[in-house]
């Protein structure tokens, strides 16, 4: 059974945390510190790589709202998330920098009566929300490759199979680098880093140079569309937010790799504060030069390589060797982050098998002796993984699904602690007054945009994009979440309620 954190109870007035450094965060992992301020901020940008992320839903988030929605939806998103939600764990992190981040934020902050199933229930959220991260980027290069094809060949008819194959291919060969490879190569963060942005800077330039026409400001910042059936503007806005939503899917990824990371109550704030700056700056950009300088908006979302971007970059740059060199770029990125990503999902798999609320923890929560990484815990996410492309065989539309929870999983896992934050009424007993990150009053904003965000995902983020919905148009969230909540229910039952326990401060503080 875990024991609390070692901090002794201070004896003036001073806060219970006040004292408590890293070494009394000892949560018996042992990792090798090998990742250094610059390289944890790169592997935070990698993870969410903001402006690649909307590449890949930039035509789809046109069609749901129009542009009104794509660029606005934007801002407000950096409003809610890139600052508020941001900002809740940056705070945080700088007080309780673990790979367990939210859950354990949980366990410390919720009441002693409920602390270990609020923070069990956050934990597995905060898990399966990555698991769907990792399986929405893992199917990318297997969709970008048969789109190429497609483009040279429009007689060739690509199979679910065929994308399957390269699916499980690549999952295999990620989970091989990051067993013997990733502790020998950090810098690849470093590598993918520099990719990303440069190859950022070359597309946005390059489309807005070579377009033969410019899109009329009236177009790019009023145009509104609404063919989804639904009567309210505003259900259609708030249930399009989830495409520039995913400039930040996997904003958490530098916390869960703060036990790898040196001088982490610094390092880790700035890192993830660094990737939501950085991240608005480059998607929106992104996004206007791209709005700007489509041409057929039809063909666009029509095209017959299935990947609407490639089609963008086509009518931009009027030239298949640069559309097709692009989407070869950002097949790239796409392996760079789902290195990031599996890589930090291992970590927070390995935290909560530490704390034994997984079936076989004693073998998941173990670092591997010579490759200092968490073995098991990276084979138990890739088998999770591998399952559900198996599902891509039957329905795409399941499969997608299945990746749309990813957003929504993320979100409750933020409002968690800072719905427990406002319930203590930021109370110094569990937030130190000298930490590195200090919000004063915004504190109290930043904590109740989070959970209130948390609420709008949670109604929004589950409707049909289409009504009256569909086989193929219908939102399948809630079927997916109640799946993940009746596999986590069983596994509390079964195992984790008798022997699962998070991190407490000690009595009395």
């Amino acid at each position: 059974m875990r024991r609390p954190f070692t901090t002794q109870k201070p004896e003036d007035n001073t806060s219970p945390v006040e004292s408590l450094s890293e070494k009394d965060l000892d949560l018996g992992s042992y990792a090798e510190k090998n990742l250094g301020g610059f390289s944890i901020l790169c592997t935070g940008f990698n993870i969410c790589n903001s402006w690649a992320g909307l590449a890949a839903t930039l035509a789809v988030g046109i069609a749901q709202g129009g542009t009104v929605t794509l660029l606005y939806g934007q801002i407000l998103i950096f409003i809610l998330i890139g600052l508020g939600s941001t900002a809740t764990l940056a705070e945080l992190t700088s007080v309780y920098p673990t790979a367990g981040g939210q859950y354990h934020w949980t366990s410390i902050l919720a009441p002693k009566s409920t602390n270990r199933a609020l923070s069990y229930f956050c934990g597995a959220a905060n898990i399966f929300g990555w698991l769907s991260i990792c399986t929405g980027v893992v199917i990318q290069p297997g969709q970008f490759i048969s789109a190429i094809v497609v483009f040279f060949n429009p007689d060739f008819e690509p199979q679910a199979w065929h994308i399957f194959l390269i699916y499980q291919a690549v999952n295999i060969l990620i989970l091989l680098y990051n067993i013997y490879l990733m502790k020998r190569t950090s810098w690849i963060h470093d590598v993918g880093f520099v990719v990303s942005l440069s190859l950022f800077i070359v597309i946005t330039i390059t489309c807005a140079a070579r377009a033969p026409g410019h899109n009329s400001s009236t177009f790019v910042w009023t145009n509104f569309v609404n063919d989804s059936g639904w009567k309210s503007d505003g259900v259609v806005f708030l249930t399009g937010l989830a495409n520039p939503n995913f400039m930040y899917a996997g904003i958490d990824g530098a916390i869960h790799l703060a036990e790898e990371c040196s001088n982490a109550i610094t390092t880790v704030p700035l890192a993830l504060v660094s990737t939501s700056l950085i991240g608005f700056v480059t998607a929106f950009a992104f996004s206007i030069s791209m709005v700007y300088s489509l041409v057929d908006l039809d063909a666009i979302i029509n095209t017959p390589t299935g990947v609407p971007i490639y089609e963008i970059w086509y009518q931009a740059t009027r030239s298949s060797t640069a559309a097709t060199v692009f989407l070869a770029g950002l097949l790239a990125v796409s392996l760079f982050a789902l290195n990031g990503c599996v890589q930090t999902a291992s970590r927070l798999t390995w935290s909560y098998a530490r704390d034994n609320a997984l079936l076989g923890s004693s073998y998941i929560g173990q670092l591997h002796p010579r490759h200092n990484v968490p073995v098991w815990a990276l084979v138990a996410n890739s088998a999770v993984i591998f399952i559900i492309g198996c599902i891509y065989l039957g329905s795409d539309t399941a499969f997608h699904g299945f990746v749309g929870t990813g957003l929504l999983l993320q979100q409750i896992s933020f409002a968690v602690p800072a719905a427990l934050l406002l319930y203590h009424r930021r109370s110094t007993k569990y937030l130190a007054k000298k930490r590195r990150v200090r919000l004063g009053f915004l504190g109290w904003i930043a904590n109740a945009l989070t959970v209130g965000f948390a609420v709008i995902t949670l109604v929004f983020y589950c409707f049909p994009t289409e009504v009256p919905a569909t086989g193929s148009s219908m939102n399948y969230t809630v079927a997916v979440i109640g799946c993940m909540a009746l596999f986590s229910t069983l596994n509390w039952v079964v195992h984790a309620r008798r022997v699962y326990q998070g991190p407490r401060l000690p009595e009395g503080m």
